[in-house]
């Protein structure tokens, strides 16, 4: 890409060169204006189409003759932005920041880092230039988000499109009791400007899938992978092995944590590590299994010190090493990771150049993979009946003691294989979790092994607590 002078000086600090990636000439157009914002709306009109008053020129040819923003565009192509210019002297313009000096309330706010050697006023400068993306806002992203702010990174995006609940709240330190039923990205967005107003912070409120994946990442310069579930983990590490950026990546479960970087370019990806997930029904979630409130602390301060070691350059960053951390025992330790020469992403000969479908490929169902339902409301009649049918509970005895639906069984989803013939098969069966997803593997198992009346509780015991037992503990 190949911008002309005018538009060369609104940008704080002009690269020597820019390489965006896209098939076409609007997505490349796309991935400009994210990563440089600036330039939105110089080249897009509001309606979100090519402006005319900017002529683009692909190795020398005029998009207007071809098929406008739909010209396919390969990786030698060359495109060349040309705007209408007025003539004379420039009109006074947004003065530019000057990135050389930091401003007095800016060396007092990073007074402890200027007294770093290993920081000093040309790293902060380094920090208030980068671009760090948070996938996740969640207890790994809150207190990595926090930190990150804390310290002046110059931009930070979030991507989340959850709300924040109260069960949050143990954990997930930038919420508050006013923050419950909102956006978590709406109020992050808040929390880190209060925090720090020398930062940028740039919402995403949506699901990271891989069709706005690529054009969402490579805005910026480091990615945070703080997600809760392996499609979206594979969906992010992909991204990042074909963008060429750091993926920061931690982990959580109970009492445990994990952290690494992955970095294809020098480096493993988290293929390496892990070729393949692991069967859903063998990896609860935090929402099944739990987790210690500062767990998420923890590795979400390890990631963030990860990151500011990558933009400072400075020390040895996890690269081809993931560190364990083990909260009960007290200790951690360091397993070494080697890059996987036959990676399909980053290998020698790489086979996947494109990102893929992740649910599928981490065996989740999907919509066409539906099982019998039953809504609770349909289900509280049926259990006023002379012969309701018989209910199974897979979650955890934790859990259960929590709260339990009146004469269910509790076998949890690990021990449904042992225990499945002590269940009645000339009965109609409603198994029910917490939300829908455990229910319905267990149904799945039960059709495949000749039960046949089997439905899963529609939104779980939560849905249960909400339409139909208000005064049921939730959690």
């Amino acid at each position: 890409m190949e911008l002309p002078p005018s538009l060369r000086e609104l940008l704080e600090e002009p690269p020597d060169e820019i390489r965006l990636v896209g098939t076409t000439v609007e997505e490349v157009l796309h991935a400009l204006v994210d990563q440089f914002p600036v330039l939105q709306h110089h080249v897009f009109a509001p309606a979100g189409t090519l402006r005319t008053s900017v002529i683009v020129l692909v190795n020398d040819d005029d998009i207007r003759y071809r098929q406008r923003g739909r010209t396919p565009v390969g990786p030698k192509d060359r495109i060349v932005l040309v705007p209408a210019l007025a003539g004379g002297a420039p009109a006074a313009r947004r003065p530019r920041r000057r990135t050389a000096e930091l401003s007095s309330e800016e060396r007092h706010r990073y007074s402890r880092h200027l007294l770093l050697p290993e920081v000093g006023e040309s790293g902060q400068r380094k920090l208030r230039r980068a671009r760090v993306l948070l996938v996740g806002a969640g207890g790994l992203g809150s207190p990595a988000g926090l930190y990150l702010a804390a310290a002046g990174v110059g931009t930070i995006g979030i991507v989340d499109s959850d709300s924040v609940e109260t069960s949050n709240l143990q954990r997930q330190v930038l919420y508050d009791v006013a923050s419950v039923g909102r956006s978590k990205v709406t109020r992050a967005t808040t929390r880190l400007r209060e925090l720090n107003p020398h930062v940028r912070v740039v919402p995403h409120r949506v699901r990271l899938t891989s069709q706005n994946a690529l054009r969402i990442l490579r805005g910026y310069d480091v990615v945070v992978d703080g997600t809760d579930n392996f499609p979206t983990r594979y969906l992010v590490s992909d991204a990042c092995a074909l963008l060429g950026k750091p993926d920061v990546f931690g982990s959580v479960y109970r009492f445990e944590g994990q952290v690494s970087v992955f970095d294809a370019r020098r480096g493993p990806c988290y293929r390496c590590l892990f070729p393949e997930p692991p069967p859903p029904e063998l990896v609860p979630s935090c929402a099944e299994g739990g987790v210690l409130g500062v767990v998420p602390g923890l590795v979400g301060l390890c990631q963030a010190t990860e990151v500011l070691k990558l933009i400072l350059g400075i020390g040895e960053p996890l690269v081809g090493r993931l560190w364990l951390l083990d909260t009960l025992a007290g200790s951690s330790r360091e397993v070494r990771v080697r890059k996987n020469p036959r990676c399909p992403v980053c290998g020698r000969h790489p086979t996947q150049r494109a990102l893929i479908d992740y649910p599928a490929f981490c065996g989740v169902a999907g919509s066409s993979e539906r099982v019998p339902e039953v809504t609770p409301l349909a289900l509280a009649r049926e259990l006023e009946r002379e012969h309701p049918p018989v209910l199974v509970d897979v979650r955890e005895p934790g859990e259960w003691a929590i709260a339990h639906l009146p004469r269910a069984r509790l076998v949890p989803k690990g021990s449904l294989a042992e225990r499945v013939d002590g269940l009645p098969r000339r009965r109609p069966i409603v198994v029910y979790c917490k939300s829908g997803s455990r229910s319905a593997t267990a149904v799945r198992f039960l059709l495949d092994h000749g039960f046949v009346d089997v439905r899963s509780l529609s939104g779980g015991i939560d849905r249960w607590a909400e339409q139909v037992e208000p005064t049921m503990p939730r959690y």
